[in-house]
């Protein structure tokens, strides 16, 4: 490795918006984050699916069309 070239390697304390706090490596110092590992719905198991129930009946009532015609 060239000397002179590398950024300074340093502890980072990262905060989210959750208000989680957690230490990581960086070359900054401080890192804020919107969501984290302990707020994102993915990683929690609060994710929330979007329900799509009643779009084809709205479809079908919309234009028409009865269940006979299917």
């Amino acid at each position: 490795m060239q000397a002179g070239i590398h950024p300074n390697y340093k502890t980072a304390q990262v905060k989210c918006a959750c208000g989680n706090e957690f230490v990581t490596g960086s070359v900054k110092e401080d890192i804020r984050v919107e969501v984290c590992s302990e707020c994102h719905p993915f990683y929690t198991g609060r994710q929330k699916f979007a329900d799509a129930g009643g779009r084809v009946d709205r479809f079908n009532k919309k234009y028409g069309l009865k269940d006979e015609a299917r």
